[in-house]
Protein backbone atom coordinates (compact mmCIF):
# COMPACT_ATOMS: atom_id res chain seq x y z
CA UNK A 1 0.00 0.00 0.00
CA UNK A 2 2.91 2.70 0.98
CA UNK A 3 4.72 1.49 -2.46
CA UNK A 4 1.23 2.30 -4.30
CA UNK A 5 1.30 5.74 -2.61
CA UNK A 6 4.73 6.88 -3.36
CA UNK A 7 3.99 5.61 -6.98
CA UNK A 8 0.52 8.17 -7.39
CA UNK A 9 2.67 11.07 -5.55
CA UNK A 10 5.19 10.31 -7.95
CA UNK A 11 2.95 10.38 -10.94
CA UNK A 12 1.20 13.66 -9.88
CA UNK A 13 4.27 15.33 -9.54
CA UNK A 14 5.25 14.50 -13.00
CA UNK A 15 2.10 15.35 -14.49
CA UNK A 16 2.13 18.63 -12.81
CA UNK A 17 5.77 19.34 -13.83
CA UNK A 18 4.64 18.70 -17.23
CA UNK A 19 1.79 20.39 -17.08
CA UNK A 20 4.19 23.86 -16.12
CA UNK A 21 6.44 23.19 -18.28
CA UNK A 22 3.40 23.26 -21.13
CA UNK A 23 2.26 26.43 -19.35
CA UNK A 24 5.67 27.78 -19.32
CA UNK A 25 6.42 27.25 -22.83
CA UNK A 26 3.22 28.81 -24.36
CA UNK A 27 3.69 31.73 -22.03
CA UNK A 28 0.16 30.98 -19.78
CA UNK A 29 2.53 30.70 -16.68
CA UNK A 30 4.18 34.15 -16.40
CA UNK A 31 5.52 35.81 -13.05
CA UNK A 32 4.23 38.40 -10.94
CA UNK A 33 4.23 41.94 -11.92
CA UNK A 34 6.85 43.76 -10.40
CA UNK A 35 5.46 46.35 -8.20
CA UNK A 36 5.27 50.48 -10.18
CA UNK A 37 7.08 52.92 -8.81
CA UNK A 38 5.92 55.53 -8.06
CA UNK A 39 7.72 59.03 -9.24
CA UNK A 40 8.57 61.70 -6.71
CA UNK A 41 7.55 64.86 -6.15
CA UNK A 42 10.53 67.24 -6.03
CA UNK A 43 10.84 71.42 -5.25
CA UNK A 44 13.33 72.10 -7.54
CA UNK A 45 11.94 73.70 -10.73
CA UNK A 46 13.74 71.12 -13.18
CA UNK A 47 15.14 67.61 -13.33
CA UNK A 48 16.54 64.73 -15.10
CA UNK A 49 17.69 61.15 -14.44
CA UNK A 50 19.47 58.88 -16.50
CA UNK A 51 20.97 55.52 -16.56
CA UNK A 52 24.57 56.50 -17.17
CA UNK A 53 25.20 52.94 -18.58
CA UNK A 54 22.67 52.60 -21.68
CA UNK A 55 21.42 56.69 -21.63
CA UNK A 56 18.05 55.90 -20.83
CA UNK A 57 15.62 58.15 -19.28
CA UNK A 58 14.30 57.52 -16.05
CA UNK A 59 13.29 60.76 -15.18
CA UNK A 60 11.94 64.05 -16.11
CA UNK A 61 10.61 67.34 -15.24
CA UNK A 62 10.91 70.42 -17.30
CA UNK A 63 14.00 68.41 -18.11
CA UNK A 64 14.32 70.74 -21.35
CA UNK A 65 13.49 74.26 -20.19
CA UNK A 66 16.55 76.34 -20.27
CA UNK A 67 17.96 78.03 -16.87
CA UNK A 68 20.78 79.88 -15.46
CA UNK A 69 23.23 76.88 -14.34
CA UNK A 70 25.34 78.45 -11.74
CA UNK A 71 28.88 76.44 -10.85
CA UNK A 72 27.78 73.38 -12.55
CA UNK A 73 28.75 75.37 -15.29
CA UNK A 74 32.39 74.15 -14.33
CA UNK A 75 31.58 70.50 -15.15
CA UNK A 76 32.17 71.69 -18.64
CA UNK A 77 35.16 73.95 -17.65
CA UNK A 78 37.20 70.48 -16.59
CA UNK A 79 35.71 68.98 -19.35
CA UNK A 80 37.24 71.20 -22.01
CA UNK A 81 40.37 71.38 -20.04
CA UNK A 82 40.75 67.20 -19.62
CA UNK A 83 40.05 67.45 -22.85
CA UNK A 84 43.22 69.15 -24.00
CA UNK A 85 46.11 67.23 -26.40
CA UNK A 86 48.89 66.47 -24.70
CA UNK A 87 47.50 67.82 -21.30
CA UNK A 88 50.15 67.68 -18.75
CA UNK A 89 48.60 67.63 -15.23
CA UNK A 90 51.75 69.24 -13.70
CA UNK A 91 52.09 71.65 -15.84
CA UNK A 92 52.40 74.95 -13.54
CA UNK A 93 50.51 78.14 -13.39
CA UNK A 94 51.18 81.25 -11.85
CA UNK A 95 48.50 82.83 -10.07
CA UNK A 96 47.75 86.28 -11.48
CA UNK A 97 46.02 89.23 -10.01
CA UNK A 98 43.73 89.47 -12.14
CA UNK A 99 41.71 86.08 -10.82
CA UNK A 100 42.13 87.25 -7.47
CA UNK A 101 40.69 90.53 -8.06
CA UNK A 102 37.80 88.82 -10.37
CA UNK A 103 36.38 86.67 -7.46
CA UNK A 104 36.89 89.90 -5.21
CA UNK A 105 34.46 91.69 -7.46
CA UNK A 106 32.05 89.12 -8.07
CA UNK A 107 31.90 88.01 -4.27
CA UNK A 108 32.52 84.82 -6.22
CA UNK A 109 33.54 81.38 -4.52
CA UNK A 110 37.09 80.80 -4.74
CA UNK A 111 39.63 78.24 -3.98
CA UNK A 112 41.52 81.38 -2.02
CA UNK A 113 44.81 81.28 -4.07
CA UNK A 114 47.43 83.27 -3.61
CA UNK A 115 48.91 85.56 -5.86
CA UNK A 116 52.62 84.65 -7.58
CA UNK A 117 52.00 80.96 -6.48
CA UNK A 118 53.06 78.43 -8.82
CA UNK A 119 49.68 75.67 -9.31
CA UNK A 120 49.93 72.46 -10.57
CA UNK A 121 46.61 72.17 -13.35
CA UNK A 122 46.02 68.79 -11.67
CA UNK A 123 45.33 71.08 -8.22
CA UNK A 124 43.66 73.71 -10.16
CA UNK A 125 41.20 71.24 -11.17
CA UNK A 126 40.40 69.72 -7.74
CA UNK A 127 40.04 74.17 -6.74
CA UNK A 128 37.36 74.18 -9.01
CA UNK A 129 35.55 71.17 -8.34
CA UNK A 130 35.90 70.88 -4.75
CA UNK A 131 35.62 74.43 -3.14
CA UNK A 132 34.09 75.85 -6.55
CA UNK A 133 36.87 77.76 -7.21
CA UNK A 134 36.09 80.71 -9.51
CA UNK A 135 39.59 82.06 -9.15
CA UNK A 136 40.46 78.36 -10.35
CA UNK A 137 38.34 78.17 -13.42
CA UNK A 138 40.07 81.67 -14.66
CA UNK A 139 43.42 80.28 -14.01
CA UNK A 140 42.18 77.70 -15.95
CA UNK A 141 40.37 79.67 -18.86
CA UNK A 142 43.32 81.96 -18.84
CA UNK A 143 45.70 78.77 -19.63
CA UNK A 144 43.89 76.93 -22.05
CA UNK A 145 42.34 79.75 -24.40
CA UNK A 146 44.18 81.00 -27.28
CA UNK A 147 45.06 84.68 -27.91
CA UNK A 148 47.33 87.62 -26.80
CA UNK A 149 45.41 88.71 -24.63
CA UNK A 150 43.91 87.55 -21.26
CA UNK A 151 40.21 88.57 -22.36
CA UNK A 152 40.83 87.15 -25.78
CA UNK A 153 42.68 83.71 -24.36
CA UNK A 154 39.29 83.47 -21.82
CA UNK A 155 36.94 84.22 -24.63
CA UNK A 156 38.30 81.62 -26.72
CA UNK A 157 38.20 78.90 -23.88
CA UNK A 158 34.79 79.61 -23.54
CA UNK A 159 34.30 78.88 -27.16
CA UNK A 160 35.60 75.61 -26.71
CA UNK A 161 32.62 74.80 -24.09
CA UNK A 162 30.12 76.12 -26.45
CA UNK A 163 32.05 73.54 -29.24
CA UNK A 164 32.05 70.96 -26.91
CA UNK A 165 28.40 71.27 -25.76
CA UNK A 166 27.97 70.99 -30.11
CA UNK A 167 30.07 67.81 -30.64
CA UNK A 168 27.78 66.53 -27.37
CA UNK A 169 24.57 66.98 -29.66
CA UNK A 170 23.11 69.77 -27.09
CA UNK A 171 20.85 72.32 -28.73
CA UNK A 172 19.36 74.38 -25.67
CA UNK A 173 23.17 75.09 -23.62
CA UNK A 174 24.91 78.15 -24.38
CA UNK A 175 27.85 79.26 -22.17
CA UNK A 176 29.51 82.75 -21.86
CA UNK A 177 31.65 82.43 -19.06
CA UNK A 178 33.67 80.05 -17.29
CA UNK A 179 32.93 79.81 -14.04
CA UNK A 180 28.69 80.01 -14.45
CA UNK A 181 28.79 83.54 -13.41
CA UNK A 182 27.36 84.73 -17.13
CA UNK A 183 26.24 87.85 -18.85
CA UNK A 184 22.62 86.76 -19.40
CA UNK A 185 23.72 84.06 -21.96
CA UNK A 186 24.86 81.26 -19.59
CA UNK A 187 22.09 78.49 -19.43
CA UNK A 188 21.35 75.08 -19.67
CA UNK A 189 18.88 72.35 -19.05
CA UNK A 190 18.50 69.47 -16.85
CA UNK A 191 18.77 67.06 -19.64
CA UNK A 192 22.20 68.37 -21.57
CA UNK A 193 24.08 68.73 -17.77
CA UNK A 194 23.49 65.40 -17.35
CA UNK A 195 24.76 64.21 -20.74
CA UNK A 196 27.96 66.81 -20.08
CA UNK A 197 28.04 65.11 -16.57
CA UNK A 198 27.76 61.76 -17.99
CA UNK A 199 30.38 62.28 -20.97
CA UNK A 200 33.02 64.33 -18.52
CA UNK A 201 32.75 61.25 -15.92
CA UNK A 202 34.38 59.00 -19.20
CA UNK A 203 37.49 60.60 -17.80
CA UNK A 204 39.48 58.84 -14.95
CA UNK A 205 40.90 62.31 -13.60
CA UNK A 206 37.35 63.72 -13.69
CA UNK A 207 36.01 60.96 -11.67
CA UNK A 208 38.54 60.83 -9.06
CA UNK A 209 38.16 64.69 -8.13
CA UNK A 210 34.55 64.81 -8.51
CA UNK A 211 34.37 62.01 -5.83
CA UNK A 212 36.58 63.48 -3.18
CA UNK A 213 35.81 64.97 -0.13
CA UNK A 214 38.74 67.14 0.75
CA UNK A 215 41.91 68.01 -0.90
CA UNK A 216 44.98 69.57 0.44
CA UNK A 217 47.66 71.54 -2.20
CA UNK A 218 50.68 71.90 -1.70
CA UNK A 219 51.63 74.92 -3.42
CA UNK A 220 55.07 77.08 -4.76
CA UNK A 221 55.72 80.74 -3.51
CA UNK A 222 57.29 83.33 -5.43
CA UNK A 223 60.26 82.34 -3.26
CA UNK A 224 60.60 79.05 -4.08
CA UNK A 225 59.05 77.34 -0.93
CA UNK A 226 55.95 75.31 -0.69
CA UNK A 227 52.64 76.47 0.84
CA UNK A 228 50.04 74.08 2.43
CA UNK A 229 46.78 75.56 1.33
CA UNK A 230 43.98 75.08 3.28
CA UNK A 231 41.66 71.80 2.86
CA UNK A 232 39.34 72.35 -0.22
CA UNK A 233 36.02 70.75 0.89
CA UNK A 234 33.71 69.63 -1.52
CA UNK A 235 29.96 71.32 -1.62
CA UNK A 236 28.48 67.91 -2.62
CA UNK A 237 27.27 66.75 0.59
CA UNK A 238 25.27 63.89 -1.28
CA UNK A 239 28.99 62.55 -0.58
CA UNK A 240 28.60 62.03 3.33
CA UNK A 241 25.08 61.71 3.43
CA UNK A 242 24.27 59.55 0.14
CA UNK A 243 25.83 55.80 0.12
CA UNK A 244 27.58 54.69 -3.33
CA UNK A 245 27.83 59.06 -4.58
CA UNK A 246 31.06 59.57 -7.03
CA UNK A 247 29.75 62.90 -8.23
CA UNK A 248 28.90 65.57 -9.29
CA UNK A 249 28.95 69.30 -8.77
CA UNK A 250 26.77 71.72 -7.33
CA UNK A 251 25.70 75.47 -8.62
CA UNK A 252 24.19 78.15 -6.86
CA UNK A 253 23.11 81.75 -7.37
CA UNK A 254 20.95 84.63 -7.48
CA UNK A 255 19.38 83.37 -11.26
CA UNK A 256 20.00 79.97 -10.43
CA UNK A 257 18.73 79.02 -7.12
CA UNK A 258 20.23 76.28 -5.92
CA UNK A 259 21.57 73.25 -8.52
CA UNK A 260 23.06 69.87 -8.10
CA UNK A 261 24.35 67.58 -10.83
CA UNK A 262 24.48 64.10 -9.29
CA UNK A 263 25.70 60.38 -9.46
CA UNK A 264 25.79 57.45 -7.61
CA UNK A 265 26.71 53.73 -8.27
CA UNK A 266 25.04 50.61 -6.42
CA UNK A 267 25.25 47.21 -7.39
CA UNK A 268 27.08 47.92 -10.70
CA UNK A 269 24.40 50.24 -11.84
CA UNK A 270 25.01 54.10 -12.14
CA UNK A 271 22.36 56.38 -11.73
CA UNK A 272 23.37 60.16 -12.72
CA UNK A 273 21.31 63.40 -13.02
CA UNK A 274 20.45 67.19 -12.52
CA UNK A 275 17.80 69.48 -10.38
CA UNK A 276 18.09 72.80 -11.37
CA UNK A 277 16.55 76.00 -9.37
CA UNK A 278 15.94 73.90 -6.08
CA UNK A 279 15.10 76.70 -2.84
CA UNK A 280 18.12 76.09 -0.59
CA UNK A 281 21.11 73.89 -0.26
CA UNK A 282 19.16 71.15 1.82
CA UNK A 283 16.34 71.22 -0.79
CA UNK A 284 18.66 70.35 -3.35
CA UNK A 285 20.15 67.33 -1.91
CA UNK A 286 16.85 66.24 -0.31
CA UNK A 287 15.48 66.62 -4.42
CA UNK A 288 18.52 64.54 -5.40
CA UNK A 289 17.96 62.00 -2.96
CA UNK A 290 14.96 61.65 -3.70
CA UNK A 291 15.64 60.98 -7.79
CA UNK A 292 18.57 58.81 -7.13
CA UNK A 293 16.32 56.81 -5.05
CA UNK A 294 13.94 56.60 -7.83
CA UNK A 295 16.35 55.55 -10.59
CA UNK A 296 17.70 52.75 -8.55
CA UNK A 297 14.39 51.24 -8.00
CA UNK A 298 13.30 51.58 -11.40
CA UNK A 299 16.62 49.74 -12.24
CA UNK A 300 15.64 47.10 -10.04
Amino acid sequence: MITGIKGIRLRRATAVAITSGALIATGALTAAPAQAVTAPSIGAKGGYVMNNGSGSTLYTKAADTKRSTGSTTKIMTAKVVLAQKNLNLNATVTIQKAYSDYVVKNNASQAHLIVGDKVTVRQLLYGLMLPSGCDAAYALADKYGSGSSRAARVSNFIGKMNSAAKSLGLKNTHFDSFDGIGNGKNYSTPRDLTKIASSAMKNSTFRTIVKTKSYTAKTKTKSGGTRTMGAWVNTNGLLKSYSGTIGVKTGSGPEAGYCLVFAATRHGKTVIGTVLSSTSITKRESDATKLLNYGFAKLG
